[in-house]
């Protein structure tokens, strides 16, 4: 488990989960409540991609620079590595409560944690995308996926962050729907560079979707018109918090432009 959590990446997640609650509250008091939540959904994320590298699903032999936890400790290891994340990451969930975040906000992410990542979520996009391999020949179907796929457990981060808190309704929408654009820009972005990128700043092989004649935004759209999507993604989930009435929102606005820029 700690090989992975531990490796790296972009902590993009539980980057978003702080930086939303601070948005609500406009100040440091929020992320630290936050803090369980932001550890939980990246336990959630790093378990997923355990089992995404697995022989079965995406047979990836590198992860954040590194083999991946197949190639290390054996595919059953590797699942019980994911199983036992996926699991601890409610009982972190639960912490948030000792730290002051009151109890029916924090049953409201422990339920929202289930529905973004489980079978109506990350894993619902997942299956959707193995069944649809080779399959895929729209727009609005390759969207499906990533949404949730990828969309759900950022939109997730950011409820989660607002939660901590106690953003209203109209904050906590703004948030899902942010999440939702970012997310999707976020897809969209990947799979630009995965043919415009370098396997040194990737952390893994490059034109991987190619060789495995995988449907992606340039392959449907172009490279310029996917560019250009993600682009307009960004502008519409800021103009979304702008209007939410956030203490705030520029680090979250900082992030998303941020990724807009991204290499890597």
């Amino acid at each position: 488990m700690d090989y992975s959590l531990l490796a790296g990446g972009k902590r993009l997640r539980p980057i978003l989960v702080l930086a939303a609650a601070q948005a609500v509250s406009g100040s440091d008091e929020g992320e630290a409540r936050a803090l369980p939540f932001a550890c939980a959904v990246e336990m959630i994320h790093t378990y997923s991609l355990i089992h995404d590298d697995l022989p079965a699903m995406d047979n990836d032999d590198y992860r954040r620079g590194r083999l991946t936890n197949h190639k290390v400790f054996g595919d059953a290891m590797a699942i019980l590595a994911g199983d036992g994340l996926l699991t601890h990451a409610f009982h972190v969930v639960t912490q948030a409560a000792k730290l002051g975040v009151p109890s029916e906000r924090v049953l409201a992410v422990a339920e929202e944690l289930a529905n973004y990542s489980g079978i109506s979520g990350m894993v619902g996009g997942q299956v959707d995308d193995m069944l649809g391999e080779q399959g895929v020949t729209s727009l609005r179907q390759l969207e499906n996926i990533h949404l949730h796929k990828t969309s759900d457990l950022i939109a997730f981060s950011l409820r989660a962050g607002g939660h901590a808190s106690s953003a209203d309704d109209t904050q906590l929408a703004a948030f899902g729907l942010f999440g939702r654009n970012v997310g999707l820009a976020f897809q969209i972005q990947d799979d630009i560079l995965d043919l415009t990128g370098t396997e040194a700043k990737l952390g893994k092989p490059v034109k991987s979707d190619e060789r495995q004649e995988k449907v992606t935004y340039p392959f449907l759209m172009g490279l310029d018109e996917s560019r250009k999507r993600v682009v307009e993604l960004t502008m519409e989930a800021n103009e979304t918090l702008l209007q939410a009435g956030l203490a705030k929102p520029d680090k979250l606005i900082a992030i998303a432009d941020y990724l807009l820029n991204r290499d890597h």
